[in-house]
């Protein structure tokens, strides 16, 4: 895809500057973290505002919003530091990796299936593709690493991060928190390749479930891809913001 040198431009612009001053890096890793969390539960119906997220993660109670939403913040939070231990130990991505995260997810608002495979068939409110039997489910997902052994670490690392989320998320492991998880995987594969966390916005949410439909039954990622290319395309504007660089000038071929 044409996009992946342009991307990979602003990628050797950024590298040139590192290692990053820590307060750059302190200051931005706080704004993900709450922007990503904010945008991926709300993606999946929670309606903590932006500001309300933050707040949730310094530990001050919303009024009028329930204990479930102010958990999923919470979780999202930890499953990213997780996230963050993960690459710096440069673990592989494995079934443990992924019940580990999705364990996270879950904590406090469904104990019962955090971290567990699901045993009963689910579909997908709108959705057009039809999760696979639960009784194949752990097959699949061993076939999953295996193709992220095989196949997956020799593509482009925005092309392997969209693959890796469509491809966990068709298989649908869980009752519940597929989605955060699978976002949580995306942005796994590019953090351990020295990209940005990419940050998919609540105001996206209906092309990427229409993206997704299209990689899931038709077998097109390429609309998928694109959209994977735009969210890290932009995840560079902060830093190139925090760095003084000219931002326009970065992004002229995309």
């Amino acid at each position: 895809m044409k996009t992946f040198p342009d991307i990979d431009r602003l990628k050797a612009t950024l590298d040139q500057h590192r290692p990053l001053d820590p307060a750059i890096v302190r200051n931005l890793r706080e704004d993900l973290i709450v922007r990503w969390t904010y945008h991926s539960n709300a993606i999946e119906g929670n309606t903590l505002t932006l500001e309300e997220t933050r707040t949730a993660l310094e530990g001050i109670t919303i009024a009028g919003k329930s204990i479930r939403e102010h958990l999923e913040a919470v979780n999202h939070k930890n499953a990213i530091l997780l996230l963050e231990d993960l690459v710096q130990k440069n673990e592989p991505l494995t079934e443990w990796t992924i019940r580990s995260l999705h364990q996270l997810i879950l904590k406090g608002t469904n104990d019962n299936d955090a971290g567990r495979y699901r045993t009963v068939n689910v579909r997908i409110a709108g959705a057009e593709h039809l999760p696979p039997d639960q009784a194949i489910v752990p097959e699949l997902m061993e076939r999953f690493i295996s193709w992220y052994r095989d196949v997956a670490t020799s593509l482009h690392p925005v092309e392997r991060a969209a693959r890796v989320h469509s491809d966990f998320v068709k298989i649908h492991p869980f009752v519940d928190g597929n989605g955060r998880t699978g976002r949580l995987l995306m942005n796994l594969e590019l953090i351990k390749a020295g990209y940005p966390a990419a940050v998919l916005t609540v105001d996206r949410r209906l092309a990427y479930y229409t993206f997704l439909d299209e990689a899931h039954v038709r077998n097109n990622t390429d609309l998928l891809i694109w959209q994977m290319s735009r969210i890290t395309t932009e995840a560079f504007e902060p830093y190139f913001h925090a760095l003084g660089l000219p931002w326009e000038a970065g992004i002229s071929t995309l």
